[in-house]
Order: C-alpha cells, then structure tokens, then sequence
C-alpha cells in the first residue's frame, strides 16, 4: 500500500478519502458557477439551492439549515433579492415573518450550474472502470442520505430521478 492511500474501513481512512474527493468537487462546483457567468458565490448557490429543493422558507429556518447565522443569511438573502433571484413575500399564517423563495431566474441558475457541473463529473466517471462505478453510486447514495441530502430532481439536469 502506497503511502498516501488510506484502509477503507478506517474512519480516519474514509474521512481523508472523503477530504480528496471533496477537493475535486469543490473545484468542479467553482468552475460550474463560473461558466455561468452570474456573480454569485458557493455560499449564495446552496442558499438557491435549497430554496429550490425544498421549497420556500423562513430565514431562520433557511440560515439553520444552511449552518450560518440569520445576520449572515439575510445579507445573502438581499443580494439574491436585488438579482431577482429570491422572493421575500409575507408568510400568509403570520404577517410579521417574511417566507422566502427561488425566482424563476434563480431556478434556471440552479439548473444551468447543476447541468454543467454534472457534465464535468460525468466525464471524469468515464475515466473509472465499469466494475468500480456501481461501487461507488452506493458510496455516494449512502454518503448524501447519511447528511440529509435530498434527492436531485430529475427536471433539474433532464435525466432520470433517483428512486426512494
């Protein structure tokens, strides 16, 4: 065994794994919003993309979701409103508190960054052997269910949708 690879029932083992992997992902996610071409970071892309999976929301509920503080998530919140990306309107059960949603305009943000980033790792799983892709859908299917992560919607990149 190389020095850098790691035993794959080791926690540590899976977490350094884990750790390159996610480098991989983080740039595949930067170059996806860059080629958007929208001036929009990381941080506000997974604001849009909660609103856009889970449907609109309080700030609070959305800033704890997003493990940010409400200060944090309302000033993502007003530049995503002054791009016409998020709405603010009034929760129609208590007047005082606003709802957020995704706009038309934030949605197709979502889905172009979601299409390309999903064609750069398409062609990066290419470059894995056959044998090893089944392998690791479950890896990745396991990983994302044990963080919560819902399902990716198949009208978001036009393939199929994974089933429950």
């Amino acid at each position: 065994m190389q020095e850098n690879q790691v035993r794959p029932a080791d926690p540590d083992g899976l977490a350094t794994a884990l750790l390159r992997a996610s480098r991989v992902l983080v740039a595949v996610s930067v170059r996806s919003l860059q080629d958007s071409g929208e001036q929009v970071t990381l941080a506000q892309l997974r604001m849009l993309v909660a609103l856009d999976t889970r449907g609109p929301w309080g700030l609070t509920a959305l800033a704890a979701d997003l493990d940010v503080s409400p200060s944090t998530a309302l000033r993502m919140v007003d530049r995503l409103v002054r791009a016409g990306q998020v709405r603010r309107d009034s929760d129609p059960d208590d007047r005082r508190a606003v709802v957020l949603s995704v706009t038309s305009e934030g949605r197709e943000l979502v889905r172009r960054v979601s299409v390309r980033r999903r064609e750069e790792l398409a062609s990066i799983l290419e470059r894995l052997p056959a044998e090893q892709r089944p392998a690791v859908v479950a890896a990745l299917e396991a990983f994302s269910d044990a963080a919560g992560e819902p399902p990716v919607s198949a009208d978001l990149w036009g393939g199929p949708q994974r089933s429950e």
